[in-house]
Order: structure tokens, then C-alpha cells, then sequence
């Protein structure tokens, strides 16, 4: 499938002025190579065929820019912006100089607990299971039974249920059941996959956006409103001082409206004065869409023509952001007859 007859169907779907949709998109890493046990999990030749293809049919914008611009009905056609959740050292190392390649610009939304050397609870359990010497790992003590470890698929499927089972509980709690897996493990875990202060600091020098994403990356909806409080202000606060520069942009942590984060947290969010905030609802966002509840999506293909068709696609999910990820409503399937005939890469 030729690609220029998508940039006319792009420019129907997100036109300019006040019926323009604006793109943005998500990421947490990029790889240096593709990972086995997240096959998904956006590698730098993806991410740079994936860059080129904005650069050559969107509109990139700042963050900032792009929001205010859409509420006052001055974006323009395909508008689209990159984001980036957590703070993930590769951000710098590796997407960073991709990026500055293609001349586009990101924001990148940093827990800022994790800097110089801090870890993220979920990446503790990554590792440990990626790195488990023997066929399966038995958790009993931890009241988490026997998970099987013997092939990666195996691997992943029993990430997925720690993950799951370690979500959703009290932020002291899961850190506790996290460094009892460790201590029963006996693993060394690495401490260089998040950010450090300077490279938040060069990101900011380069001119790409800092936005903040709390300390500890709770839950916010299982925290009372001190707790939330404090975890957003803070994160602000350190980065703030930082930089010297105001930091007005904010993610939700895990970001499911309605079950990550309520009213009330994005409450908090306005009470602060930051001017937008994102979540991971997918969608297109709108004029009239809540500015403190902005829709994102990623594409996860790799190869162009369905990159870009989901990319349209997503353009026609509903106004509301929806639950990430996304029902089939928002999104298209691979067996999807669109997508017949097209190769993987």
C-alpha cells in the first residue's frame, strides 16, 4: 500500500482550526534492541521509523503549544505530540538523539523518586523474574505460589500476574512484597535504568518540555488527599528547583481514568496550577476536551502503513477518553480487513 493517499485521509480526520484532533502519544522505553520478553516494547529502529513517519505526515508540536493552540482553535491540520512516562535513562541515551534527529520535540514526564539510581517497583519484578536461574519460582512464602519461569513466554505470563496481584496495593505495602522477592531471590537488580539529574537537566537545556509525574508513581485514586497531594506538589517542587523553570505539565501515574485517578486527584492537579495534564485513556483530544484529562495513544507496529492507518484510526475513537488499553472501538485489531495483506515490518 503506497503511503501519500494516507497524509489526505490524515488531514480529513485532524483538520485545522476548531475541528482539529490532536495526537499524542505515549511511551515509557526505548530499547536498544528488542526485548523477548516484551516484544512490543518499542526498540530505537522501530522508534526511528516510527519519528520519520510524524515528521513526514504530522504537524509536531510542543506539548504546551499544542494544547493551548487547540483550545483557541489555531492547530493545525495532523497535529500531533510525543510524550514519555517515567523517566527512564534510554529516554536520553537512546530516544533523545532520535528525536533531535528528526527534529521533534517530546515531553517527558519524570518520577522523580527514582532519579540517580532509584528503581521503579515494577521494573524490580521484571528483573528479578528475567533473571531467575532456575524453571520456576516458587513465592509461596509470599503468598504469590509457583510461578513458571522456564521459557520467555512463561516469563512474561508470570510477570503479568505479579504485576497484577502487586498493582493495586498500598504504596508501602507493594514496595515491602517487592524487597521481600528480592531478598528471597537473592538477586542483584540494576540501578541504572532511570534518569539521572543531568540528563533531566540536558533534556530541559536542549528545549524538550519537563513535565511531572509525582515522587513514588502511586496509585493516586488508593491514596487520601494529603497523600495526593503531596505526591504531585513534590514532584513539581524537585523538579522546579532543578531547573529553575516552571514545570506545568502533569501524567497520571498508570493513568486508567476512573480507576487510576479520580476526581478528585485531578482536582489537586488544578488547585497546583498546572496548566494541562494527561492521562492513558485513548483518544484524540478535542476542542472541548478536559484539559486535565487529555487522551494519548502509541501505535505499536512496525511497519509504516499500519502505523499510520491505527494512527487515523485512533482519530475516530470517541471524544471521551477510554480505559487504557483500549477496546476495539478505539483502536483496530491486526485481523482487522484493513490491515489485510500487509507484512508485519
Amino acid at each position: 500500500m503506497r503511503l501519500s493517499p494516507l497524509r489526505s485521509l490524515l488531514g480529513r480526520s485532524a483538520p485545522a482550526g476548531k475541528d482539529a484532533r490532536l495526537s499524542i502519544l505515549i511511551y515509557h522505553r526505548v530499547l536498544r534492541e528488542p526485548d523477548p520478553l516484551f516484544p512490543l516494547e518499542v526498540d530505537t529502529t522501530t522508534f526511528d521509523r516510527q519519528m520519520r513517519l510524524l515528521a513526514e505526515f504530522f504537524n509536531v508540536l510542543p506539548l504546551r503549544e499544542a494544547v493551548g493552540r487547540l483550545h483557541s482553535g489555531q492547530l493545525p491540520p495532523r497535529a500531533a505530540c510525543v510524550t514519555f512516562d517515567d523517566g527512564y535513562a534510554d529516554n536520553a541515551e537512546l530516544a533523545f538523539p532520535i528525536l533531535k534527529k528528526h527534529g521533534i520535540p517530546a515531553t517527558f514526564f519524570i518520577a522523580t523518586g527514582f532519579l540517580d539510581g532509584g528503581r521503579m517497583w515494577n521494573d524490580s519484578v521484571i528483573e528479578l523474574v528475567r533473571r531467575c536461574p532456575v524453571d520456576s519460582l516458587d513465592l509461596h512464602a509470599l503468598g504469590l505460589g509457583i510461578l513458571p519461569t522456564a521459557s520467555w513466554d512463561q516469563r512474561a505470563e508470570s510477570i503479568g500476574r505479579l504485576l497484577q496481584a502487586l498493582k493495586y496495593l498500598p504504596l508501602d505495602e507493594r514496595m515491602e512484597r517487592v524487597e521481600a522477592m528480592r531478598e528471597l531471590m537473592g538477586i542483584a537488580l540494576p540501578a541504572s535504568l532511570m534518569m539521572s539529574s543531568q540528563q533531566v537537566k540536558m533534556l530541559d537545556r536542549e528545549g524538550m518540555e519537563i513535565g511531572a509525574h509525582t515522587v513514588n508513581h502511586p496509585i493516586l485514586a488508593t491514596l487520601d488527599r494529603t497523600a495526593a497531594r503531596r505526591e504531585i506538589a513534590d514532584s513539581r517542587d524537585f523538579l522546579e528547583a532543578l531547573l529553575r523553570v516552571p514545570v506545568k505539565s502533569f501524567a497520571y501515574p498508570n493513568g486508567k481514568p476512573q480507576r487510576d485517578y479520580l476526581a478528585e486527584q485531578v482536582g489537586i492537579v488544578k488547585d497546583l496550577r498546572f496548566e494541562l495534564a494527561v492521562s492513558t485513556g485513548w483518544g484524540t483530544a478535542r476542542n472541548g476536551t478536559d484539559t486535565f484529562q487529555l487522551p494519548r495513544f502509541t501505535p505499536w507496529d512496525r511497519n509504516d502503513t499500519k502505523f499510520l492507518l491505527r494512527m487515523l484510526c485512533n482519530m475516530h475513537a470517541p471524544v471521551e477518553a477510554v480505559p487504557y488499553p483500549a477496546s476495539s472501538a478505539s483502536t483496530v485489531r491486526d485481523d482487522d480487513p484493513l490491515f489485510e495483506g500487509i507484512p508485519e515490518q
